[in-house]
């Protein structure tokens, strides 16, 4: 199944069917699927944006169905044959196996109760095949009194929704670690690049280019901090909450050997929520991870506007860095070559914002003991991480990594700028270095040249107060 989500024909209907029912009476099915009636209820209702669920979000719910098994194995509350049934169809799942069955539309019945029951329908109906049963009988494997033993879609999808980012976020930590590692190899590299800085889009004091990179790889840096420390609230589960969070129908060892359960299956550190109701009510701590993911959003497409306009030219343009070229950059123009990269991270970086401001949206929108709108945070909140996550890692090999300077380019715009008179301001006042600052760009002078020429300053105090690499470091000028 693809990340994206993107629906394939083979849900198509076919012509051969099997009738299955629920409370609501018969329905055809498709004879080939593993999923049931109540997915295919939910697939005819939903013909919304024609996208599956997210990997991670099937991953996820199928993670807390072996678990679950496995703990009422362990409990006796479930049947050794049957609980191994559904451990052997989940890891099939987990293994890549009837990913094509998964076929709810993210936009779907509030909670995610449809979702639910695409995974219950399908490890039952693989449970029955494995041992010897057919699809659609629920013999001896029924999707809602085993597979969904002491669970409720109350209590799975936030889980569910906790245990997809956690297991995410490491491969976009990473993917930033590489970003952040790449800015900081380029700013050793530009170190001895001195340029002009800019503060609004105007002539500032000098700056050294590679300051300029190490900012971008701490920006990266701090951002990575930012998601890691949101991300510690999102190990508390409130699994065992079932319908409100109170626990009806589940064994009060129950949401402790599922969080050990789920701890040894994903791989992380995760906690047994200490207030069940509270953690099925708020989507607050994934809110709070979505802010942090917006603000490395906000700073990483800023990075990338930067990029474009430092890499602006080749001749009516800053051009002072070089981008390497990975694309042609017009059907018109020949030879045009486009900062297509930062341009992709850009995108990208807008989609994030999108999707954090309908996750803080529907993180709002929740309502007594449940947050209905689960189902859209869980997918927009999968889809940042996915998207963000790769457009980082290119972003870092396909662009920064290649980064060349120009240091001639450098230096032409830097001994041009007429704000090198702040080095001045200290011995001839802040309104007569204004007066020089306007007389050199009247007259299409240098402040050096201007300075000279009218004898402000000469010889080794010239050399010191106009040191521009001296500007690019703490001090004041002629005093160091």
């Amino acid at each position: 199944m693809a990340t994206n989500g993107q629906l394939s024909e083979r849900i198509n209907p076919m012509s051969e069917t099997r009738i299955e029912r629920d409370p609501l009476g018969e329905l055809p099915v498709p004879s080939w699927a593993l999923y049931g009636v109540q997915t295919e209820r939910a697939r005819q209702n939903f013909e919304v944006s024609g996208l599956r669920p997210t990997g991670r979000f099937v991953d996820a719910m199928v993670w807390i169905k072996r678990s679950a098994a496995l703990v009422h194995q362990r409990t006796g509350r479930l049947e050794p044959r049957l609980a191994e049934a559904i451990v052997q169809a989940a890891d099939e799942i987990l293994a890549g196996q009837h990913r094509d069955q998964f076929v709810v539309d993210p936009y779907q019945a509030g909670a995610g109760t449809s979702h639910n029951m695409n995974v219950n329908e399908v490890l039952a109906n693989r449970a029955n095949e494995i041992l010897g049963g057919k699809r659609g009988e629920y013999r001896p494997v029924h999707p809602n009194d085993h597979v969904n033993m002491a669970q409720s879609t109350n209590d799975t999808i936030p889980t569910a929704i906790r245990l997809g980012t956690l297991t995410l976020t490491p491969r976009l930590l990473d993917a930033m670690g590489g970003l952040a590692k790449a800015f900081l190899d380029k700013a050793r590299e530009f170190e001895g690049i001195i340029k002009s800085g800019r503060t609004h889009l105007q002539d500032a004091t000098p700056i050294r280019l590679g300051q300029e990179f190490a900012a971008y790889g701490h920006s990266v840096e701090r951002s990575g901090e930012r998601i890691a420390g949101a991300a510690e609230w999102l190990r508390d589960l409130g699994i065992g909450g079932t319908a409100v969070g109170t626990g009806l129908n589940a064994e009060p060892e129950y949401p402790g050997l599922m969080v050990r359960s789920l701890s040894e299956i994903t791989g992380e550190r995760l906690r047994e929520g200490t207030d069940r109701v509270q953690l099925m009510q708020s989507m607050g701590d994934v809110a709070s991870f979505s802010g942090a993911v917006r603000a490395y959003a906000l700073d990483l497409g800023k990075i990338a506007n930067d990029i474009r306009l430092l890499a602006s030219g080749p001749r009516t343009g800053f051009a002072e860095i070089l981008l390497p070229a990975v694309q042609p950059g017009s059907s018109i123009m020949p030879g045009k070559v486009n900062p297509s990269i930062a341009e992709m991270v850009n995108q990208v970086c807008y989609q994030v914002l999108g999707n954090d401001t309908t996750i803080a949206a529907a993180t709002e929108a929740g309502q007594l003991e449940l947050n209905v709108m689960m189902p859209v945070i869980a997918h927009n909140m999968f889809f940042s991480l996915e998207i963000l996550t790769n457009a980082t890692r290119i972003f870092a090999e396909r662009c920064v990594s290649g980064i060349s300077a120009d240091a001639a380019q450098c230096a032409h715009w830097l001994e041009r700028s007429p704000a090198i008179v702040t080095a001045l301001a200290p011995r001839i006042g802040y309104a007569e270095a204004a007066k020089l600052a306007k007389e050199a760009v009247a007259k299409n002078m240098t402040v050096r040249q201007l300075v000279v020429e009218k004898g402000i300053l000469k010889g080794k105090e010239l050399d010191e107060i106009l040191d521009l690499r001296a500007m690019t470091e703490p001090g004041v000028p002629g005093e160091r």
